[in-house]
C-alpha cells in the first residue's frame, strides 16, 4: 500500500499519512467490524491522493496570485503612497521572522510588551528588545525609501 501511495503522493510524509488515512476511512465505510477490502484501501488512497494533489496546487496558485497583486487600498491614495507601502511591506518581509512578529503585535496589534512576551512566551524585557531592533533594521531597510 505504501508503494502504491508513493506513486500517487508527491512525498514521502504525504504518502504515509495517505496510507494511514486511507485504511481507518475504509475501515470505517466496511462499517469497523474486522479489515477492510484492499480495493477499497486502494481506491481511497488514490482518491484522497488527488484530492491532496489539488487542494495543494490550488493553495499554491492562490499564494502566488497574492504575492504578486498589489494589495487592495482602502482609500483612495496617491500613487506614491502606494509605492511607499508597497516599500515597506517589503521591507517588513525582508526582517527577521522574530523581529516582524514583535513589530506586527505591538504596531498592528497595539499589544504591550507584557502581552507580547505572553504571546512568544518571552520574557517581557526580550519583547522589548526585539522590537528596538526590529524598528533599527526596518530604518535601515526604508532609509532610501523614506527619505
Amino acid at each position: 500500500m505504501l508503494l502504491f501511495a508513493r506513486q500517487q503522493a508527491r512525498c514521502e510524509a504525504d504518502a504515509q499519512d495517505l496510507v494511514q488515512d486511507s485504511i481507518f476511512e475504509s475501515w470505517q465505510r466496511d462499517g469497523g467490524d474486522g479489515p477492510p477490502a484492499l480495493s477499497l484501501v486502494y481506491a481511497t488512497i488514490r482518491r484522497r491522493a488527488v484530492d491532496l494533489a489539488r487542494s495543494h496546487d490550488r493553495r499554491v496558485a492562490r499564494e502566488l496570485k497574492t504575492s504578486s497583486e498589489i494589495p487592495p487600498c482602502w482609500f483612495d491614495t496617491p500613487v506614491e503612497d502606494r509605492e511607499r507601502i508597497l516599500l515597506i511591506e517589503q521591507a517588513m518581509r525582508a526582517l527577521s521572522p522574530m523581529y516582524r512578529e514583535v513589530l506586527t503585535l505591538k504596531l498592528w496589534g497595539g499589544l504591550t510588551f507584557a502581552e507580547i512576551a505572553e504571546t512568544l512566551q518571552v520574557p517581557a524585557n526580550t519583547a522589548a528588545s526585539r522590537y528596538r531592533y526590529g524598528l533599527a533594521e526596518l530604518r535601515k531597510l526604508t532609509k532610501e525609501v523614506l527619505a
